[in-house]
């Protein structure tokens, strides 16, 4: 299985891994799964530290680090195609990460694991719900 992590599911399996689902949490732990995440995701949560949204100890930088360090991710870089395909998925809110994130998804045939609603009911990409 193949799951591009939403941010705020990255950020729980790190800091908050009762708010994962039962599927989810296994599924993030599973021998056969790839775990991939997008640089849109650091730059969400580098934007929430700045906004003091999320607080962490030390530098913001070095937590992504040794974040990546504990659970190695394959990066889904923002390339041509996400960008072009960013325009082509449906989501219902026309928030540019999330748009960039489903076009992720669909460019790299990964399923988006997410517990935000619009995301789980926009097309032209995969999801996994955080059920």
């Amino acid at each position: 299985m193949k799951l591009l992590l939403d941010t705020h599911i990255w950020l729980w399996s790190h800091v908050a891994p009762e708010k994962l689902g039962r599927r989810v949490a296994t599924a993030l732990l599973g021998s056969g799964t790839e775990l991939w995440l997008s640089p849109i995701s650091i730059w969400e949560f580098l934007l929430l530290t700045e906004k003091r949204r999320i607080v962490v100890a030390g530098d913001p930088r070095r937590w992504v680090e040794e974040a990546l360090a504990r659970v190695p991710m394959r990066e889904a870089a923002l390339n041509r195609e996400v960008a072009l395909q960013s325009r082509a998925v449906r989501v219902p809110q026309q928030d540019p990460a999330d748009r960039f994130l489903a076009a992720t998804a669909q460019v790299y045939d990964l399923a988006l694991v997410t517990d935000d609603h619009g995301l789980l009911k926009g097309k032209g990409y995969r999801t996994f719900p955080n059920r």
